[in-house]
């Protein structure tokens, strides 16, 4: 793909310039076990939105943002959720990933960018995903097995994977110039069950133990937990943005980030905490 040059002035220089992103949110948190039986779910992945090879929840692609030089753009990098809490929101410019949701509460798990995953019990409901982000959790099962359900992921049913708990697959892209998937739901609890690729957490069978928690920077849902054990946290998002080699960012105060050596007409700039602004001469 050949980066766009832009409009060009009357005096011959470009007006705006095209900007392809990855825009990730922070994955949620799985709920600490609170008594026997009533195990855990994995959280849910961060949404995904994306402009280069997929985006999440199987919407069509999306299309990258016309810029122009100068200006400041926002730029909010999303927490990961703790124990039993939605992941936080990231935020490029209009773009906006929605935090993975949470699993559980003692009815359902939380709605998010993914939707986490339902508490083994009586009333086992998954969490949903958010349309064109992420898909939903898995419901939790009772008897004999009690497993939680696992969290979706931005790219799979949470529960679809190699058994009924573990989380959904996340969402590969190459925006950085190789294949790296992001997006993972959270294993089940009273399972060793698997997160999704991308990140997610494993569940967690031990009475007492702790389940996995989501990787950073990929949005990761927490892997859920046994009985009174402790919930994973989620992992914390991701803002990937390329653009033509030509152009020079400037990374604002809050923000953390990094930017590549040109490579293929391309610079590549990977922003993995805080908020603040981004601008491009």
């Amino acid at each position: 793909m050949t980066p766009m040059l832009g409009i060009m002035s009357s005096g011959g220089y470009p007006r705006t310039f095209s900007v392809d992103y990855l825009v990730v949110a922070g994955g949620g948190g799985a709920r600490n076990g609170f008594s026997a039986v009533a195990n855990t779910g994995g959280g849910g992945a961060g949404g995904l939105r994306c402009t280069v090879t997929a985006t999440g929840g199987g919407g069509t692609l999306e299309t990258a943002l016309t810029l122009s030089p100068g200006t400041n753009y926002t730029v909010t990098v999303g927490a990961g959720g703790a124990s039993g809490s939605n992941g936080s929101n990231s935020v490029f410019s209009t773009i906006t990933a929605t935090g993975g949701g949470a699993a559980s509460d003692l009815t359902q798990g939380f709605t998010g960018g993914s939707g986490g995953g339902g508490t083994a019990s009586s009333t086992t409901f998954k969490g949903l995903g958010t349309p064109y982000q992420g898909f939903n959790g898995a419901d939790g099962t009772t008897a004999p097995n009690y497993y939680g359900g696992g969290g979706g992921g931005a790219g799979q049913l949470g529960g679809v994977t190699t058994n009924a708990a573990s989380g959904g697959n996340g969402v590969a892209t190459s925006i950085t110039g190789s294949s790296v998937t992001y997006g993972g739901g959270g294993g089940g609890g009273n399972d060793v069950a698997n997160g999704g690729t991308g990140g997610g957490g494993a569940g967690n069978a031990t009475t007492s133990g702790t389940g996995g928690s989501g990787t950073a920077n990929t949005g990761g849902g927490g892997g859920g937990c046994r009985d009174v054990g402790t919930g994973g946290a989620g992992g914390s998002g991701v803002v990937i943005l390329r653009y033509a080699d030509s152009k020079t960012i400037t990374i604002g105060a809050g923000l953390t980030g990094t930017t590549s050596s040109p490579s293929g007409g391309y610079k590549r700039t990977t922003l993995t905490a805080g908020t603040g602004n981004v601008s491009w001469a």
